[in-house]
């Protein structure tokens, strides 16, 4: 009883301080997504690389909080925070590097092939054709940003680079002493891991409510999908209705207090 008291009281915590992160972590979302290919930068000065950089360990952050699976390491945030520290004492070759490996790697050549395989067959499948050349210009932006961002990280002399790698890192908040804060934290018992129903549920509402705001802002804007979707006839379905393996175990009824 008394263990179930404390996982109560820890999972409020994690909560509150979920509820102070939630909106930096929604806006930090969607720059990455941005970032990711969702816009083409016209320019991508180096304090958006530093941005990048924090919007990252943002949401590893809200992962965290929200217990959400620690083995995906989608967001990399504890790497995050070491180029952060390690850019302001000059190193940027880990930074080029991550930025590679985030944002390049892509196959044009054979994404093309398949686009012009389905535009060609017999019938052609023009949804599935329009939904890759849709894909292949979102990859298209990521290249793009890459590019722009090691530009702007190659067009400066190493004097000025590290003076405006500080004054962003400065203004995200990740001096070297608040890295070491931050570093800390992550050790902070709201940041450890437990099972409990109410942060799978707040985690799968909040990521349910920005994917549904993402693809309205889609269907509204220039991206709007352009392949037709069939009006459905059968009863509407939840936004988001997957099985996750993660979420199996601490939406199960022994997890329940």
């Amino acid at each position: 009883m008394e263990e179930a008291i404390v996982r109560t009281a820890l999972v409020t915590q994690k909560l509150e301080a979920f509820e102070r992160l939630q909106s930096e972590f929604e806006a930090s979302l969607g720059f990455i997504q941005d970032v990711h290919g969702q816009r083409r930068f016209s320019a991508f000065p180096v304090a958006e690389t530093i941005h990048y950089l924090h919007a990252l360990w943002i949401c590893a952050c809200k992962d965290r909080l929200l217990n959400v699976s620690k083995h995906r390491g989608r967001y990399e945030g504890d790497m995050c925070l070491g180029l952060l520290q390690g850019w302001q004492e000059g190193k940027t070759a880990p930074v080029v590097a991550f930025l590679e490996r985030k944002l390049d790697g892509v196959a044009f050549a054979g994404l093309t092939r398949k686009i012009e395989k389905a535009a060609t067959v017999l019938p052609p499948h023009e949804d599935l054709a329009q939904r890759l050349a849709h894909g292949r210009l979102v990859l298209l932006n990521r290249r793009m940003n890459l590019l722009r961002a090691l530009d702007a990280i190659f067009a400066l002399s190493e004097h000025d680079l590290l003076q405006e790698v500080y004054a962003a890192s400065v203004y995200y908040e990740h001096t070297p002493q608040q890295i070491e804060q931050q570093r800390a934290q992550q050790d902070d018992v709201r940041s450890s891991s437990v099972l409990h129903p109410l942060l799978a549920q707040r985690n799968m509402v909040v990521m349910n409510t920005i994917g549904a705001h993402v693809i309205t802002q889609q269907a509204a804007g220039e991206r709007a999908h352009s392949w037709k979707v069939v009006t459905p006839t059968d009863p509407s379905r939840p936004f988001a209705e997957y099985l996750m393996r993660t979420y199996q175990d601490q939406t199960s009824p022994e997890h329940t207090w």
